[in-house]
């Protein structure tokens, strides 16, 4: 099982729109795939047409039993996306209080990954939705994946949430005394605009080869496939946007050492 976590400390870069497209394109590409919805928000979640306030159990669950839960009561947590190889392990607003409630708690960053362990035999790819905030949440987030994609919409604000990301990867990989693999994405590229233009060049030139030689464009098919309740890869196969993200994910998957 691999494990991909999309995050960024800033809100608004495409951050559900890369969940739910690679997760579209592995599970047509016939990978059995798990969506992890970890921000209070529940953008994932509602995607799919879930309703997080009418939930019994959510990924909430994993963090309230801690060690204690099973690998059944993970599995009956998931709810199905309407599409085949692809479920979804929603979000609930209680999330929201973790971080008042067991942030000062020692070992509990590691709490998704050893549930996502249990259920390993079940999945080929897992891809985790992350909220925009550092917290108990994003720390589980990271520490659970193989690789850290981090969309980043071509504008300059969007480069401060970058540089915020990458000093929190820097802190986690001094206090957990491991290497992140990482992907930058460049989102909502439109070559139209100087703006777009000049944020791309800035990407590159500080970044380097650590951000994807292509672009997402700005694609208003992502919109109205969230509007159809429907992975983009389903609702618009053919869609500009959807054609980039198949060129990331065969990048993605050519990456070593994450062959499942």
């Amino acid at each position: 099982m691999v494990i991909w976590t999309v995050a960024n400390q800033k809100g608004g870069v495409g951050k559900t729109t890369t969940t739910v497209t690679l997760g579209g394109l592995l599970a047509q590409r016939g990978y059995k795939v798990l969506l992890v919805d970890t921000d209070p928000h529940a953008s994932l979640t509602y995607y799919f047409g879930i309703d997080a306030e009418e939930l019994e159990v959510s990924v909430y669950d994993i963090f309230i039993r801690g060690k204690d839960i099973t690998s059944e009561q993970i599995l009956q947590s998931l709810c199905p996306s309407g599409m085949d190889n692809l479920d979804i392990l929603p979000s609930s607003m209680a999330l929201a209080t973790l971080d008042r409630s067991l942030g000062n708690k020692g070992g509990m960053g590691l709490m998704l990954k050893k549930a996502l362990l249990k259920i390993e035999k079940e999945y080929d790819y897992v891809v985790i939705d992350c909220p925009p905030v550092m917290g108990v949440l994003m720390v589980n987030a990271i520490a659970a994946c193989d690789r850290l994609l981090i969309p980043v919409q071509t504008e300059f604000l969007a480069l401060k949430g970058l540089e915020r990301m990458i000093a929190t990867l820097a802190l986690m990989r001094t206090s957990q005394k491991r290497d992140y693999a990482y992907t930058i994405i460049p989102t909502m590229y439109d070559k139209r605009t100087k703006a777009s233009l000049e944020a791309y060049k800035e990407l590159k030139a500080k970044y380097q080869d650590k951000v994807w030689s292509a672009v997402i464009p700005v694609d208003t098919k992502f919109r109205d496939a969230s509007l159809a309740q429907t992975p983009p890869s389903e609702f618009a196969s053919a869609s500009r946007g959807v054609f980039a993200y198949n060129t990331l994910l065969t990048y993605l998957l050519q990456q070593a050492p994450e062959s499942a």
